[in-house]
Order: C-alpha cells, then structure tokens, then sequence
C-alpha cells in the first residue's frame, strides 16, 4: 500500500516498466485461459474421434471415413455455438455442463432428422453409441478440468485479481461475497475510494490504491486482471467509457458490478433501448412445461429410487423396530411446511428415543447452531443406531413417499417446522414459493456447519435461479455430500 501522499506514475509508463511490455496482467489471466480451452478442445476432438470408432463395426466400408471427417469438427462446433469455449464461463459449473447438455440434445436432433432421410441404420448407432459417449465424455472432461481448476485456485494460482472501485460499505460487501477465492477464483486484492473517503485503509478490508480519479494508475500499481466498479453515482456512463479506454492500454478488464446479488445469468438480458444498454431481470420459472418436467421427474425419480433402495429401507427399519437402546415407531411423522406455506406430515426413520419431543425444550439452551433451527452435535436423544443412520442421510429416505405424493420435490429448500417459519424474516418467507426438497444447495454446501444467514441466502439463492439442469447438479453433489458426511448431527 502506498503513502497518503499517492502520486503514481501513468498506467502506461508503470506498465512500461515491467518485463514484456505493457499487458503483463491481461497475458498472465489469459495465458492460462488459453491452455484451458486448448486441453479441453482436445478433450473434445479425442472423445469425438473415439465416438466414430465405436460405431465402426456396424457400418459398411464408406460410412466409417465420412463419420470420422463429419463428427469430430461438427461436434466440436456445436459446443462452441453454445458457448462451452467462453472463456468467461470458465470452471462456473453448471453452465460448462448445460453447454455440452444443449450441443448433445442439438447433435441428436440433427442426426435424427438428416439421417432419416440418409441412412437408418448408420442414425440407429449414432443416436445409441455416438451421442452418449460424445455428452458422457464432455461432461467428465469438464468435471476434471473444474477439480484441476479449483486445486489452482485453493493454492492460490490462476486467480482473477480484481481491484474494487466504489464506497466502502460496498467495498466491505463484496469482500464479503468474494471471501474465499479458493472456490470462485475471484480475489479482490485491493479497492479504490471516493475522494471524500480518504486514503485510509480502516474502512475496508483490503489494502487502498487510491481513489475515484486514480483507478487506472491503481490498477497497474496493484497489478489487477480486472477492476470491479460497484455501482456508485461518480461512475455514470461517460466515466466508465473513459475507464474503459485507460484501462484497455493495459489489457486490464473492466468489469462493471450489479447490485443484484444470487441472480443468475439465465435470468439476465442485456438489451439496447435508444444509446443506453438495459439490463432486464426475468423473473424465475414457476409455470409451463419445465414446471411440468421438473414434476414428472420428481415423482418418477422418487418411484424409481424407492424401488432400488428397498432393500436398504427394509433393513433400516428391522434395525430401528428392534434395537436395544429403545422400542418405539419406525417411522417418525411431524408436519413442516410446504409451499404457500401449507402444511404437510414429513416422514423419516426414527432416529431419537421415544421421549425426544418431551425433553426438547430442556436442550434448547444447548443449541449449537446460530439461527432458528435447533441442531446438537452430541444431542443425547439420538440413539446409536439413529447416529449412524444420520450420518449418512438414511433418516431420511422415507421422505420419498412425500415427493411421490408431491407434498416435495427431489431438490428445494429444506422443509421447515411452522415455529420457525413464524421466526423468519420478512425475506425468507420468499423460500415458501416452491416445494421443499429431499436435498438442496445448503445440504450440499455444508449442511448443519453452515451460518443461518448462508443457509438463508443458499435457499433463496435457488428459489431465484431454478433450473433443470441445477437440480441434476444438486442431486449429483447430494451422493458425494453423503459419502462425505461432514455437517451431518
């Protein structure tokens, strides 16, 4: 950090001082963004080759060089038009596996349709052989680029080192959202204050590189990728166009924040409107035919997984009928609240001695949790037996029957009991426009270990973004949350 006295040099003279010239920053974020698309282009074009010789023995002597000159550039053009090569989408998640999702779904359709008319048999294997393993290996290959992707950035490489531009209470928030760069790659390394906020550093916590007219010469003094703008009444069109020039001397992005927090991009439009750019705000799926889908999955999942697991359920509930350390119902009923805030009996496998309810309201000063719930690492109304079934989610198997009969759904916020939800806040109530759900995005974020306040903005977070392919994705993350119970009491 530098002295109350800031006087940097020009953002093109100090940039001029480093070794390679003036993009230091901007060749550092994208040389490794580079290789990134390169190895996963490559992926791609293997996994495409591989496809073809799959389906080899099934054809005659010339469809074999065709598919082998056709598949590999088709495929791989088909992900980029549906932007799996933006390198703004990179280690996001969702969005790389919607993107290979969408260009699977787009390459069955072709091939249905043209080889109809083609050649039947050579459509047959494309669509039972090709296809699979085109979408199975892209979706692998991106999984194991994002856990590379993620180590780099717990060991603090391949960061994106922003510089904060706006009022400090802004700055202190951002902070916040961003705090562990490790599982984003976003590591704000410094901010810029308005010029009645002074130098010092008190009022954020990150070191100050300057102030409003001086972020250009900051950005390079604090060697940022990228300086964030948060939304401040100094930085109005003409000031940012400005930025945008200075900055772009020396290949450092200007990223421009939105004061909406936990919306997701395909919820946002950018549109022009005379010579300004709006940004509009759809609002969140509730009706229509993925609301339908999302419903035919749910209960068709929930029939097939009752059907597989059976023999686990059977089991549990032999153990919990006959366990020494207390005789009682197998099945434990209790009604929690559904959406609109209607009222349903919830079922799980027993897992606390027959007077648990009783003894509930001496335990509450134990409470280990900071929020409405009531959560006990060590709570002595647990049984052994009820421990272990915790541990590993099998408590709550018999909820099942409750997404079968649409009281829930396989993915939504957890389902809570009526007293807490007569102490949310205003905000939360916003969690009972949807289903609850057997899983969702706090079960997979650190279950009972999460802050109240996180868990609140994870539910709200999905309530606001739902999507297909985000259930899948939870669902996908609830068996390694599982496997790997941490959070689970």
């Amino acid at each position: 950090m530098r002295t109350a006295e800031f006087a940097a040099p020009t953002a093109t003279a100090r940039a001029s001082e480093r070794p390679g010239g003036t993009v230091a920053a901007g060749r550092r974020a994208d040389g490794w963004r580079r290789r990134y698309v390169r190895t996963t282009l490559l992926c791609d074009a293997a996994a495409a080759f591989i496809a073809t010789l799959l389906v080899h023995p099934f054809l005659g002597a010339l469809a074999p060089t065709l598919l082998t000159l056709l598949v590999p550039p088709a495929w791989l053009t088909l992900i980029a038009l549906h932007q799996g090569y933006d390198t703004r989408r990179l280690g996001s998640g969702p969005h790389e596996y919607a993107s290979v999702g969408r260009a699977g779904l787009t390459f069955a359709g072709v091939v249905a349709v043209a080889g109809y008319h083609v050649d039947p048999e050579v459509t047959r294997w494309l669509l039972l052989v090709a296809a699979p393993t085109l979408i199975g290996s892209g979706l692998l290959c991106r999984r194991l680029q994002r856990r590379s992707l993620r180590r780099a950035w717990a060991a603090g490489r391949r960061r994106t080192r922003v510089l904060a531009v706006g009022h400090p209470r802004q700055i202190r928030s951002l902070r916040r959202h961003l705090r562990d760069p490790g599982l984003h790659g976003v590591e704000v390394i410094g901010a810029c204050l308005p010029t009645s906020a002074g130098r010092g550093g008190g009022a954020v916590p990150v070191p100050v590189f300057g102030t409003f007219p001086q972020v250009a010469e900051a950005a390079v003094d604090a060697d940022a990728d990228a300086v964030v703008v948060l939304p401040s009444p100094e930085w109005e069109g003409v000031a940012l166009r400005r930025l945008s020039w200075q900055l772009e001397q020396n290949g450092i992005d200007l990223i421009v924040a939105s004061p909406l927090f936990d919306v997701g991009l395909a919820r946002l439009y950018l549109y022009s409107a005379g010579s300004s750019t709006l940004l509009h705000v759809a609002h969140p799926c509730r009706r229509g035919p993925r609301q339908l889908i999302k419903e035919i999955f749910d209960r068709v999942g929930a029939l097939l997984l009752l059907v597989l697991l059976a023999p686990i359920m059977i089991i549990a509930a032999i153990l919990i009928k006959f366990a020494p350390s207390g005789r009682g119902p197998v099945l434990f009923r209790q009604m929690r609240v559904g959406r609109d805030g209607v009222e349903f009996p919830m079922y799980k496998f027993r897992t606390m001695h027959p007077d648990a309810e009783a003894r509930l309201a001496e335990l509450h000063q134990r409470n280990d949790h900071d929020g409405v719930l009531f959560k006990m690492r060590n709570d002595p109304r647990v049984t052994p037996l009820g421990r272990w079934l915790r541990r590993y989610s099998l408590d709550e198997l018999p909820q099942l029957f409750n997404v079968v009969r649409g009281e829930m759904s396989l993915v939504g916020p957890r389902p809570p009991l009526p007293q807490e939800v007569a102490r949310y806040p205003a905000d939360m109530h916003r969690r009972l426009v949807v289903k609850p759900g057997l899983t969702g995005l706090w079960q997979v974020s650190g279950r009972a270990d999460l802050p109240w306040q996180e868990a609140i903005r994870l539910d709200l977070r999905y309530v606001e973004n739902w999507s297909l392919t985000l259930d899948v994705a939870i669902l996908l993350r609830t068996a390694a949350a599982v496997v790997r119970p941490t959070g689970a009491y």
